[in-house]
C-alpha cells in the first residue's frame, strides 16, 4: 500500500476489482464490461433526484452533492453520534440546520474510515479516483483539499 504526503493510503482502483477470479468467467465479464463502460448508468435505484436532471444545474460543493442526499452515508454517520444537523440533513420541516458545507464535509472526512469495506467506500472511492482525479484517501487531513478540488470541478460545464 503505498502512503500519501498526508500519511493517508493513495486509493488504488484495480480495473477487474468486481470481477470474477476464475479466468474464464474474468475474461466473459471483461467483454461484456467493454460493451457498456462508457454509458450512463440508467438505475431505479439511483440515489438521486430526478429533477437535477431535469435542470442541469452545478452542485455548490461536494456535501450537497455526495453527502446530504445519500442516505447511506449521512445515516451511518447518524449511528456513530455525529447529529443530523451537524451534516445539514433538512429538517422535517423543511428548513435547513445552519452548518457550512465546508464543515460537513470536513465531519464526513472525520468518519470516512467508518465506510471502509462497505459498498458505499467501493462506490465513494471510484467516483473520487475516477471522476475527481483524486488519488489520496479522503481523511480528515485531505478534507479540505477534496473539498477544494470537488468543488473546483463541480463549477466547470
Amino acid at each position: 500500500m503505498m502512503m500519501s504526503k498526508h500519511g493517508t493510503r493513495q486509493i488504488e482502483l484495480h480495473p477487474d476489482r468486481l470481477f470474477p477470479v476464475e479466468p474464464a468467467q474474468r475474461a466473459i465479464a471483461r467483454r461484456l464490461y467493454q460493451t457498456v463502460a462508457g454509458m450512463p448508468i440508467l438505475s431505479p435505484h439511483g440515489h438521486t433526484d430526478p429533477a437535477w436532471f431535469s435542470r442541469n444545474e452545478c452542485f455548490a460543493d461536494p456535501a450537497s452533492l455526495l453527502v446530504i442526499p445519500d442516505h447511506y452515508l449521512f445515516r451511518m454517520l447518524y449511528s456513530q453520534g455525529v447529529s443530523l444537523d451537524e451534516l445539514g440533513i433538512p429538517r422535517s420541516d423543511g428548513t435547513r440546520p445552519e452548518t457550512g458545507m465546508r464543515e460537513v464535509w470536513r465531519i464526513f472526512a472525520r468518519h470516512y474510515h467508518l465506510f471502509r469495506g462497505t459498498p458505499s467506500c467501493l462506490w465513494l472511492e471510484a467516483t473520487f479516483h475516477s471522476v475527481f482525479g483524486l488519488r489520496e484517501e479522503l481523511s480528515a487531513q485531505t478534507a479540505d483539499d477534496y473539498f477544494d478540488r470537488i468543488s473546483e470541478l463541480l463549477a466547470t460545464d
